[in-house]
């Protein structure tokens, strides 16, 4: 199956995430620059700035977290997707550019919480979308494939951003004749990044046709336990969100070391744009194809192999001393990640019956952002650790590795496969419980 065989409200779906994780992305950069470049002010409670670098970015995975799954069982019970996706772009467009007329601690942390109640409206109806549009024996590279659109945006977003802030860090900026300031510019363009996604999804998406109502989702639970297979202690979509839990962690511990890392490695913060986007890169051009070889050889093996890849590729990032080792070991956590993510989302598509998509992937999805909040806050507690070698912020990434060792196993132990061997997405065991 090629790629231009895939549904269009797919490729529309991926366009519009695509131009909308673009100006996201450029947030990664910006914000810990702007929260310490001296234009926030007010009181930061007694608090390191690292850490309150964290608490702000955390902030966003925290509200996030806690609203997609119930977002996506709403999405599951109305049966209306797009109207979520739609709204939840809106509301970022809002958000990102009130950004630009806040200059508080407290009112940045707040901006921040509505960017996460944003992406908690998108995400686990865009997800749960896709997993519909796709055919059964091409969900993996559906999966691939919108991902694969979302990271391309995803990455080129820091390497802009950090010259367009690099540009115009001074008050007064060179923008319009010294109207608009580097970060203004940062944040006008995620505005009209989102802004244009929620107009794409408008006008080429539309809602598949549902004949069952009976399927729809009922009040959220969340399944710990497997109540169908005795071998196995935890459910499988709960055991995948905990492994894409750990897989965020160590992925996010970047962010709010930026100027650690920058001062370490004598780096500007272009280079840390393009270091953040070496892993980027290696989801673009390996999402695709892994998500279509999942759909043949199993999800399983894929997710094990890049758990593994996950813990030497995140613990060496508090080793490395030059900017070439750090783009390098940011590449190969790619790897890793792109091996896990889209065989994790199809498997647990797989899993999920009739309308309950937005339940179930909504773990999942749940999952990744609440990791994305605990790897900014851990890191910017565990930088002030000294570890009797490394750098003086390997802590973190040791955290990490730590942390991808353990989701592992976890997936090796409690985890069936779901793809036979001649291609089909059905189970290759016994059928275990989905999300309730």
């Amino acid at each position: 199956m090629g790629y231009l065989d895939i549904d269009r409200r797919i490729l529309a779906l991926a366009f519009a995430r695509m131009v909308d994780s673009l100006g996201n992305s450029f947030l990664i950069v910006v914000l810990p620059l702007y929260i310490t470049s001296g234009v926030v002010s007010g009181g930061t409670f007694g608090l390191a700035p690292a850490l309150i670098t964290g608490i702000i970015l955390s902030a966003f995975g925290f509200f996030n977290s806690a609203i997609q799954p119930f977002a996506g069982n709403l999405s599951d019970r109305t049966g209306k997707r797009r109207i979520f996706v739609i709204a939840g772009l809106l509301v970022l467009t809002v958000s990102n550019f009130v950004y630009t007329l806040v200059g508080g601690y407290g009112a940045v942390l707040l901006v921040r919480v509505a960017q996460g109640i944003g992406v908690a409206l998108t995400v686990p109806a865009t997800i749960a979308l896709v997993n519909e549009l796709a055919s059964d024996t091409a969900r993996g590279e559906s999966m691939g494939v919108f991902n694969t659109f979302r990271m391309l945006g995803f990455g080129l977003g820091p390497v802009v951003a950090g010259g367009v802030v690099a540009g115009g860090v001074v008050a007064g900026g060179p923008y319009l004749g010294g109207a608009v300031t580097g970060f203004e510019a940062a944040f006008y363009v995620a505005t009209i990044s989102a802004l244009l996604g929620a107009v794409c999804v408008y006008l080429l998406v539309e809602d598949p046709e549902v004949d069952d109502e009976a399927d729809a989702g009922e009040e959220f639970s969340l399944a710990v336990f497997n109540h169908v297979r005795d071998d196995k202690l935890l459910d499988p979509v709960f055991t995948l969100g905990v492994a894409s839990l750990f897989m965020a962690v160590g992925i996010a511990l970047l962010e709010p070391l930026e100027h650690h890392i920058n001062t370490t490695l004598g780096q500007s913060a272009t280079m840390f744009g393009i270091e953040f986007s070496a892993f980027v890169l290696a989801q673009v051009v390996l999402q695709a194809p892994i998500g279509t070889w999942s759909d043949e050889y199993g999800r399983k093996p894929f997710i094990i192999a890049g758990l593994l890849l996950l813990v030497p590729t995140t613990l060496v990032q508090g080793f490395v001393t030059t900017p070439l080792a750090m783009i390098v070991a940011r590449f190969l956590q790619g790897v890793a990640g792109a091996a896990v993510f889209a065989p994790a989302m199809a498997l647990a598509g797989d899993i999920a019956k009739g309308r309950s998509s937005g339940t179930t992937l909504s773990v999942i999805t749940m999952a990744f952002g609440l990791g994305t909040a605990v790897g900014p806050l851990s890191a910017g507690y565990l930088a002030g650790i000294s570890l009797p070698f490394g750098t003086s912020y390997a802590a973190p990434f040791a955290f990490g590795a730590v942390l991808a060792l353990l989701g592992c196993l976890l997936v090796y132990t409690q985890v069936d496969e779901t793809v036979n061997t001649d291609g089909s997405s059905e189970r290759a065991d016994a059928e275990p419980a989905a999300a309730d």
